[in-house]
C-alpha cells in the first residue's frame, strides 16, 4: 500500500501556524471546540481513504514553519497552510512557498475578511492556489478535497 500511495503522488503537508495547538479551548466562539488533534484524526482518516499520505507540522516559531516547507521539498505533493496571525506578516513564509513550488491551499477556521482590518490581507493568498475561509474545523476538510483536486487534475 504505500508503494501505492507514492505512486500516486497524493501526499500532502499540513501546516499549521501559531497558537493553532491551543485549538478547542481558544476562542472558542471564533474557533470551535475542536481540537487540532481531533482535526488531524479526520484528515487522516479521510487521506487514506482517498489513497493519500498525509504529515501534519504545528508550530509557534515561523522557522520551524519555514524548516518544514524546506523539508517538504521532494516529498510533498501538495501542501494546506493554516499560516495563523503569519498569514498576515510573515514575507518568509510566503517566499518558502514560491520557493518550494508546491501546489498550496491556504485555509483559515474564521472567515479572516469579516475580522479585524489587519486580518483581511494574507501574503499567502496570492502565492497560493487557493484559499477557503470561515468553516471551522471543516475548512481542513474542503482543504484536503482542493489539495487532492489539484493533484488529480494536474495528473490527468
Amino acid at each position: 500500500m504505500d508503494g501505492a500511495k507514492r505512486e500516486s503522488g497524493r501526499r500532502v503537508l499540513v501546516l499549521n501556524g501559531p497558537n493553532l495547538n491551543l485549538l478547542g479551548r481558544r476562542e472558542p466562539d471564533q474557533y470551535g471546540h475542536t481540537t487540532l488533534k481531533e482535526i488531524e484524526d479526520e484528515l487522516r482518516s479521510y487521506a487514506a481513504s482517498q489513497v493519500a499520505e498525509v504529515r501534519f507540522v504545528q508550530s509557534n516559531h515561523e522557522g520551524e514553519l519555514i524548516d518544514a516547507i524546506h523539508k517538504a521539498i521532494g516529498w510533498a505533493d501538495a501542501m494546506i497552510v493554516n499560516a495563523a496571525s503569519l498569514t498576515h506578516s510573515s514575507v518568509g513564509l510566503r517566499d518558502a512557498i514560491i520557493a518550494a513550488a508546491i501546489p498550496t491551499v491556504e485555509v483559515h477556521l474564521s472567515n479572516i475578511y469579516r475580522r479585524e482590518e489587519f486580518r483581511h490581507r494574507s501574503l499567502i493568498a496570492d502565492v497560493a492556489a487557493g484559499q477557503i475561509t470561515g468553516f471551522g474545523a471543516f475548512s481542513y476538510r474542503l482543504g484536503m478535497e482542493a489539495a487532492l483536486y489539484l493533484l488529480d487534475k494536474k495528473g490527468s
